[in-house]
């Protein structure tokens, strides 16, 4: 009898190891399935920008040369306008888009948001301050680290040396070599304001694994 009730208990308990295990690797691969169509809908999303502020690049060029006026044919979903300056208009999920950001180490390919409120920093990477993209001076970048791989969360994987590509709205893509790498406190903002001098640089920063402290990247441009 005894033998009869650990059986069962036995039975019992295999039953829910084999409901646990189905559930975890249902909860994983849904996660891993999410995770990889949000980091493809950004780099589609940035592929889609490049194209266009080049081709618009292009048409202005083209433009500068001949009398005839050209006017540019706008045909993917998230353009907004090209205004007189000749940058593109862009969104990407409601927010407008300054560039693009490009890290190969890490696979890495995202739309840049023009502003880094709460909400647009939940769909993308975002400047938080700075002269703006690929202009003298310093801009900061921030980006979330979540667990599951997207926006800035492979950023503890790069070291000096690794190249980072910045696509402004004018087409212009500057390639930016990683030069400092450290990590400070959530109250400090030295990164901020520094001094470059003259040159155009970006600071990349996101928060720790342990979401105590910040990961602060420098990059120079070439």
């Amino acid at each position: 009898m005894f033998e009869s009730k650990y059986s069962k208990a036995l039975t019992i308990g295999l039953v829910i190891l084999i409901v646990v295990v189905i559930g975890a690797l249902i909860f994983f691969t849904v996660d891993y399935i999410k995770n990889s169509n949000i980091n493809d809908d950004a780099s589609d999303a940035a592929e889609k920008f490049e194209g266009e502020v080049n081709k618009n690049k292009d048409t202005q060029e083209n433009t500068q040369t001949n009398t005839e006026i050209v006017t540019p044919n706008i045909q993917v979903e998230n353009i907004i306008a090209v205004d007189p300056s000749g940058e593109t208009k862009n969104t990407y999920k409601g927010f407008p888009v300054a560039g693009t950001i490009e890290i190969p180490k890490i696979d890495l390919k995202y739309p840049v948001l023009e502003n880094s409120s709460k909400s647009a920093i939940e769909a993308s990477v975002a400047i938080n301050s700075g002269v703006g993209l690929n202009k003298v001076g310093n801009t900061v970048i921030i980006g979330h680290n979540y667990r599951n791989g997207t926006f800035f969360s492979n950023n503890k994987n790069l070291s000096e040396g690794d190249k980072v590509y910045i696509t402004d709205n004018t087409g212009n893509r500057v390639e930016y070599s990683i030069y400092n790498i450290y990590t400070t406190t959530p109250e400090d903002s030295d990164y901020m304001d520094r001094e470059t001098n003259g040159k155009r640089e970006i600071t990349l920063v996101t928060c720790t694994d342990d979401t105590k402290s910040r990961l602060i990247i420098y990059a120079s441009a070439d």
